[in-house]
């Protein structure tokens, strides 16, 4: 299982509350990113090949499929699911379904529902957003991956080899059998 435990309870203590501190902190920015998406400037002229109605389809479906796979992979967190970064006590590590193909499938599927987003009524504000979350959830999957790397250890370093953090990892081609 785990990796570090300090022996003083006190010090654990105050290392999970500002975990949590930071988590609720790092929620906070997330929820203000995903508010400006939606509400900073939408495109308003059709200077593009083609027209508006192709454009909302397009970021439709890429908008179902992101929220079709954040809900498969909250289905697969099931106890475990938490508001903030912080990994529950007493969890398993989650490496099957969603888990299988990224390590953090609920920031992935909503960074392609905002590429959606964008691409249905973005604007270069939405661009922006959109990247502007990318940098974000980049950084705050390689704290989360810290985390979990000190509770399940050698089980998740295996696991964060075979496994993409935002973007599935190109599955590897099969060796040659030697003559």
């Amino acid at each position: 299982m785990g990796a570090s435990t300090s022996a003083d309870p006190d010090v654990e203590l105050t290392r999970h509350v500002t975990q949590e501190v930071k988590g609720w902190l790092l929620v906070g920015l997330q929820a203000l990113l995903l508010v400006a998406l939606v509400t900073l400037p939408w495109r308003t002229s059709p200077d593009s090949v083609w027209p508006p109605s192709v454009w909302l389809v397009i970021g439709g479906l890429l908008i179902l499929a992101g929220v079709a796979f954040a809900l498969l992979a909250m289905s697969h967190l099931s106890t475990a699911l938490t508001p903030t970064p912080v990994p529950r006590e007493g969890q398993t590590l989650r490496t099957r379904g969603a888990y299988r193909v990224v390590r953090h499938p609920i920031y992935s599927a909503i960074l392609l529902a905002s590429v959606g987003f964008t691409v249905a009524v973005g604007s270069w504000w939405q661009v922006g957003v959109t990247a502007a979350l990318a940098v974000f959830f980049t950084l705050k999957s390689r704290w989360e991956d810290t985390m979990l790397a000190e509770r399940f250890g050698d089980e998740w370093r295996a696991y964060a080899r075979r496994t993409g953090a935002l973007v599935p990892r190109p599955a590897k081609a099969p060796t040659p059998s030697a003559p």
